[in-house]
């Protein structure tokens, strides 16, 4: 066992013990070593390096490595925590941990807030919840005149920003998600728990528009 490991290793770029990122997630060991098989097909699905590339990405979710989306693009780059262009088997496991049913709340609406926060500023302006939004509506085949985008923009920004300074912080994002819970449920997918049987999940959600969600 120790052999296969130490050769497993050797083999891919930022490999990590199933040990290790189980201590570390809410994954058990067998669930890890399950994740490895996925990660190993994604990896070398046009490039076989052992490392999981945008365009990998991207064909994972929509079956076509030319097809850009926002959130496939930010979602990429969340879990790409070493911010080098590729996403190890080390991060794969702990950014899909947040996705687990067990994870944390506040680790599923700090990922979410990195998700809005397309700049990277630390906040979410109102250009940025803008952007978010059409790309909502776009992945749910909704079509919507500027002016009822700009209203949605209008009240989702004035309720979130609490302090009126004109960007959300993390804990005005937090008070915000908690008045609308339903803004994270894609935070949560509950076939994480069989990951035996786990395809690559859909993290691009066509129903997170609801009512009073934006």
């Amino acid at each position: 066992m120790g052999c296969a490991s130490s050769k497993r290793s050797k083999q891919v770029p930022g490999y990590e013990k199933p040990t290790v990122l189980a201590a570390e997630t809410p994954f058990t060991v067998s669930e890890v070593e399950a994740l490895y098989e996925l990660f190993k097909k994604l990896s070398n699905s046009i490039i076989a390096d052992g490392l999981i590339h945008k365009e990998e990405f991207q064909l994972a979710l929509f079956k076509n490595r030319n097809q850009r989306n926002l959130f496939a693009d930010r979602i990429f780059d969340i879990f790409d925590i070493k911010r080098n262009g590729v996403i190890e088997f080390g991060e794969f496991v702990r950014s899909l941990g947040v996705f687990h049913p067990n994870a944390p709340m506040d680790d599923k609406i700090a990922f979410a807030f990195r998700l809005y926060d397309l700049r990277q500023t630390g906040f979410i302006e109102r250009e940025e919840l803008k952007e978010m939004v059409l790309a909502l509506l776009h992945e749910s085949d909704l079509v919507l005149s500027e002016e009822d985008v700009e209203s949605i923009v209008d009240k989702t920004f004035s309720e979130a920003d609490t302090q009126g300074d004109g960007k959300i912080d993390p804990e005005e994002w937090k008070g915000f998600v908690s008045k609308y819970p339903s803004l994270i449920k894609n935070m949560t997918l509950p076939y994480l728990k069989d990951i035996n049987t786990l395809a690559f999940p859909s993290f691009v959600g066509r129903s997170q528009i609801e009512d009073s969600e934006i």
